[in-house]
């Protein structure tokens, strides 16, 4: 598999601060997880800087030139989660960049999918707010472009914290299909599993809540599940939050997943997505070593050898809680 990775070293000069999680040394890790992947032939490349008509697809006018004075008058804390220095400027621009770079070079046939190692994260980030370490919405602004192409979106979410920023700026348009694991309760808060979208767009969010503890089986269980919902919306383009923080060593959270579950997630989504049309986007993973193997798991998934392991097994409760997110969004779709 040819697998097109994109990432900058502007993503090193981000800092939220010091002794905080989503820190530079990820970049590194999750770049040496790409390149570790076996059987796998990487193209290199380097993201543009996003254009403000780019992100104020998503993102209000005010909020991005307040992000840009914010960093350019010397940064400091957006949140009591999320900082930026003078330098953030012009990494979030090249993260918001990145994903349409993707798009372009997956559309000439360059590769067949793409990993983009990028920081600051996205997912959380709203219209007019930076939260959760993210200050621009990477995935949305790529997303928000193609939808503007006439294409419709399905955005897969695995990271451990639901994106309540990527929801929010699709929840009532019927052309973007929203697919989010996460542990439930836990930041931000929301995601729970009758938030399936409005007006003509309901249906299109299907959000998997799941409590502390839950293991790969029930993840494992979900993909069979929910692959049918995503192949019957029909996307021309797969776009994923690739998180890493439901990870079971990951300090941050309380899910159980191993290196063979990401090679799971990783040959779902590989199934799903139409031929050269998945792109995966860095979001959290803040233990470096399980971030390695696990990015390095997901690629080789997504090109149809994932590696062998058992996963843990989950409480009760996580597989009523899987129930009730299907049985929820089944009665919406049929």
């Amino acid at each position: 598999m040819r697998l097109l990775h994109l990432t900058h070293e502007a993503f090193e000069l981000h800092s939220n601060g010091p002794q905080h999680p989503e820190r530079p040394e990820r970049l590194g890790a999750a770049a040496a997880g790409v390149r570790a992947a076996s059987g796998i032939d990487v193209l290199e490349a380097i993201p543009p800087r996003a254009e403000a008509a780019d992100l104020e697809r998503v993102h209000s006018k005010s909020y991005v030139a307040a992000i840009e004075s914010f960093c350019s008058s010397g940064g400091g804390r957006l949140d009591p989660d999320t900082g930026a220095v003078p330098d953030s400027w012009e990494a979030a621009l090249r993260a918001a960049g990145s994903g349409w770079e993707a798009v372009a070079r997956l559309k000439n046939g360059e590769a067949d999918a793409a990993f983009l190692t990028v920081r600051p994260p996205g997912h959380h980030a709203l219209a007019a707010r930076a939260m959760g370490f993210c200050l621009f919405n990477n995935i949305a602004v790529t997303a928000a472009a193609l939808l503007a192409e006439g294409q419709r979106v399905t955005i897969v979410d695995w990271d451990v914290h639901h994106g309540n920023g990527t929801q929010a700026m699709f929840y009532d348009v019927p052309e973007l299909q929203y697919v989010s694991f996460h542990e439930f309760p836990a930041y931000p808060g929301t995601g729970w599993y009758d938030e399936l979208g409005e007006r003509a767009a309901r249906g299109t969010t299907i959000n998997i809540p799941l409590p502390p503890g839950t293991g790969g089986d029930v993840y494992r269980e979900a993909l069979v599940r929910l692959a049918p919902m995503i192949e019957q919306f029909s996307p021309d383009w797969v776009l994923v939050s690739a998180g890493y923080d439901a990870h079971e060593r990951d300090p941050l959270a309380s899910l159980r997943l191993v290196e063979s579950d990401y090679g799971r997630l990783g040959s779902a989504v590989g199934q799903v997505a139409p031929p050269g049309r998945l792109i995966m986007f860095l979001e959290g993973g803040y233990d470096l070593g399980a971030l390695k193997r696990s990015v390095a798991a997901t690629i080789e998934g997504v090109a149809g050898r994932p590696p062998d392991g058992d996963p843990f097994g989950s409480p009760d409760s996580a597989w009523q809680f899987l129930q009730r997110a299907l049985d929820s969004v089944t009665q919406e779709i049929g």
